[in-house]
């Protein structure tokens, strides 16, 4: 390849039970394809083996698709990332078994990506070439997710350290399981979103953690809200049904003053004011207010990711392995897929 030629990186995400594929230009999104998986809402919450069995159908089409609409060949390729971990290792086998193979068989070099940095890239995916709204280093990001809630002090692309980080439950599995305990189904996330815009925040007060430093706990206010629930149901059989959307809106404001209080500190300490958020989490409209209103209280420059780049998905994978492809950060054939890391 001369030096002239335009770098195509496809990325290929399939850490949990979305099966993705992107193609990106120099830096910049070609086509972003998921397929997602349905299976899993009748059992509350993802089977690995049935998550792996629909990696394994998807896959195929979903890189086809994601080709075929970026107008790219395959032939034309500079390299292939591919999530590495951390996620579901069945999952995870599939993408990086298919990514071993098409690179082999194209002879391309192969990029590993940890999922978590690119959730923190995804900022800088680029829809054309001059998108300019893009953290510039030194940045906080508060990464929160159903597995995940961290404050990553991002110095480059490849200089990422976790500050803070919850000692036991995330977020985002808080959120999900108190959700379940309502009997509102899961994902409980856009389930509890959407009752929460209905509600009073203010209705009703839960346990929160008292923890040194940047690091969270959310096993607490579950507990709490569970206890809660318990002795309010002795008293009226269906509290849930006439509260709901009071309930969710007070477990919402709860999660989010605790995450965002967390946060003010460590860009106070850190004399930080450029501010970013990503992960599944990331979604939710609660949040994306309160950094809003973070912005004008203390100064902030935001970063709110779009909705299709909060969830699981390839162009975050794809842009993070095309930054170390300018580095000719490129990973042997035989490495491994790993279930459990930070950033």
């Amino acid at each position: 390849m001369c030096l002239m030629d335009s770098i195509y990186i496809l990325g290929i995400e399939s850490s949990c039970d979305d099966t993705s594929a992107a193609v990106i230009k120099d830096g910049v999104l070609l086509s972003n394809v998921t397929a997602s998986q349905a299976v899993h809402e009748a059992y509350g919450g993802v089977v690995p083996e049935l998550a792996s069995r629909a990696h394994q159908q998807n896959i195929v089409p979903v890189v086809d698709q994601a080709l075929k609409k970026a107008g790219v060949e395959r032939e034309q390729l500079s390299a292939i990332a591919f999530t590495r971990g951390p996620g579901l290792m069945g999952s995870l086998h599939v993408g990086v078994s298919f990514a071993k193979g098409l690179a082999a068989s194209l002879g391309i070099p192969m990029i590993d990506v940890n999922h978590l940095q690119g959730h923190v890239l995804a900022h800088f995916i680029k829809d054309n070439p001059d998108e300019v709204h893009q953290p510039t280093f030194p940045f906080l990001c508060l990464l929160v997710s159903g597995g995940n809630s961290q404050i990553v002090l991002v110095r480059s692309y490849k200089d990422m350290q976790v500050v803070g980080q919850t000692i036991d439950d995330a977020a985002g599995e808080c959120i999900d399981k108190c959700s379940k305990v309502m009997g509102m189904g899961y994902p409980g996330g856009p389930i509890i979103d959407r009752l929460a815009r209905q509600g009073n925040p203010k209705a009703y007060q839960f346990s929160r953690p008292s923890i040194k430093g940047y690091d969270y706990s959310f096993s607490g206010l579950k507990t709490s809200f569970l206890y809660s629930l318990r002795d309010w149901l002795k008293g009226d059989p269906d509290f849930i049904e006439h509260h709901k959307e009071d309930l969710a809106a007070s477990l919402e404001y709860t999660v989010i003053d605790i995450l965002m209080k967390k946060l003010r500190q460590a860009s106070k300490d850190l004399k930080i004011k450029q501010v970013a958020v990503a992960g599944g989490v990331s979604a939710n409209t609660g949040l994306r207010n309160a950094f809003q209103d973070h912005a004008k209280r203390y100064g902030w420059t935001i970063f709110i990711p779009k909705f299709s780049y909060t969830t699981d998905n390839a162009a975050m994978i794809a842009i993070t392995g095309y930054f170390k492809y300018l580095e000719k950060d490129f990973c042997p054939m035989e490495l491994p897929a790993f279930s459990r890391v930070t950033v």
